[in-house]
């Protein structure tokens, strides 16, 4: 199987997985994906967050998600509990298309490492 077939089938068990756990079976946008795993990654689940917030939650995913591809570095916890990344090195330019590739790879990683998929 080619690595784009196997990133297509495990992203299809992500996002499969992900819609019937968190909406009823209603596809997930990849938006909707990263701020899950913020949430997951910032451990208060079951709190409600503000519009302001919730863009800091998916910073948070986004850092944690590249950090594997040395893009981020986790740096520590503040005091009420949110992680802080600092930049090691900046993004490529990517088009749309790349940034969704890039993203849904790197999403698929972070659940395989969860044994969340496998």
């Amino acid at each position: 199987m080619s690595r784009d077939e196997q990133l297509k089938q495990r992203w299809a068990e992500v996002e499969t997985k992900l819609s019937k756990q968190f909406a009823d079976g209603e596809k997930l946008e990849l938006d909707a994906i990263i701020y899950i795993i913020g949430l997951q990654e910032l451990g208060q689940i079951h709190r409600k967050f503000k519009k302001d917030h919730k863009l800091d939650l998916m910073h948070i995913a986004i850092c944690r998600l590249l950090e594997p591809y040395g893009y981020y570095e986790f740096e520590y916890f503040d005091d009420e509990g949110w992680p802080h990344y600092k930049v090691v090195e900046n993004l490529p330019t990517l088009k749309p298309g790349e940034q969704a590739v890039l993203m849904k790879e790197a999403i698929v990683q972070y659940f395989l490492e969860k044994e969340y998929i496998k």
